[in-house]
């Protein structure tokens, strides 16, 4: 979660750097002029400070966060097959949203014991983690975004079976960019990282891209949707709580790697400061977005638990 990378990237070289030959020149013409002042702790490179704050605080994170997961998605998991009747149009939809979150809760204890003691599971698992990882996390987008579209899910039918395929196979398609552009590093430990290439190398672009459909231009696109059905005299629906949740939790991640593009490709003005206060801020982003594995499951529990019924064409 954000960006805790050994390497320390070339963006946050410092500019100022002063050259051998330079300061040869300037010892053989020494002079105490002012012009000649030079500020050497301003020509080190830029520090990361939020390493060593991700290391200590993101394992018992994750670990109290996949506790938490655990419970809500199996005590939804055990209502919803004692109680179907208190999700009547959606309960197939509920139950692939909690299908979702438990992959993904499943996946933070070897997140956690990587960052602890190192990534020692290999290059291979590292990928297939960010491959399930990202997979998860989009097909719980694309699960909110249809059960916001629509009575499909009202019946556990051949179409609404064909949709479920459909989301999860995309989901899969939009997951494999994440898995090629993360992988591990070594330095001073194996680590795994959700980008081991280069900024405008393709596959980043492309899981970039992904990124930015799923947390921002798909919540946009419901919202205008939503706004345009509520000045029909539609309403909103009363399961919109659950239905935005998702993408309250993640939308400010997708702005963070929009920013994070623009900071590394040069687009945005930046310094030190500005680098090792957006890593926080990242970092905080991500944090927030994986939350969503334990309140996703514990808002449809109380959805569910209080008889909101909600009709086909509400969102659940």
């Amino acid at each position: 979660m954000g960006n805790c990378i050994p390497v320390s990237p070339k963006v946050l070289q410092n500019e100022t750097f002063v050259d051998l030959q330079d300061l040869l020149d300037l010892l053989g013409n020494f002079t105490t002029n002012e012009d000649y002042l030079v500020d050497y702790a301003a020509s080190e490179p830029c520090h990361n400070a939020y390493c060593p704050f991700f290391q200590r605080t993101a394992p018992a994170f994750l670990a109290t966060t996949c506790v938490a997961a655990a419970l809500a998605t199996g005590t939804l998991l055990v209502a919803l097959a004692k109680r179907p009747h208190a999700w009547p149009c959606h309960r197939a939809l509920v139950a692939q949203l909690a299908a979702a979150t438990g992959l993904f809760a499943a996946l933070l204890p070897a997140v956690a014991a990587g960052i602890v003691q190192g990534w020692r599971l290999g290059a291979g698992a590292c990928k297939v983690t960010q491959l399930l990882w990202h997979c998860s996390v989009f097909a719980q987008g694309l699960l909110v975004a249809s059960g916001c579209c629509g009575g499909v899910w009202s019946r556990w039918e051949p179409r609404s079976q064909r949709l479920a395929a459909c989301i999860w196979l995309g989901a899969l398609v939009l997951a494999v960019p994440a898995a090629l552009a993360g992988g591990t590093v070594a330095a001073p430990e194996a680590s795994c990282i959700h980008r081991n290439v280069g900024i405008f190398s393709p596959v980043y672009l492309l899981h970039l891209a992904s990124c930015l459909c799923v947390f921002l231009l798909l919540p946009a696109a419901l919202l205008v949707a939503a706004l345009v059905r509520a000045g029909r005299g539609g309403g909103w629906g009363s399961g919109v709580g659950a239905s935005w949740l998702f993408f309250m939790l993640w939308v400010p991640y997708g702005v963070g790697l929009a920013v994070d593009f623009l900071l590394y490709a040069e687009v945005l003005q930046y310094t030190c400061s500005v680098f090792e206060r957006f890593d926080y801020a990242l970092g905080l982003c991500e944090a927030l977005g994986v939350l969503h594995c334990c309140l996703g499951p514990a808002v449809l529990l109380a959805t569910g638990l209080c008889h909101r019924k909600v009709g086909a064409d509400g969102g659940f």
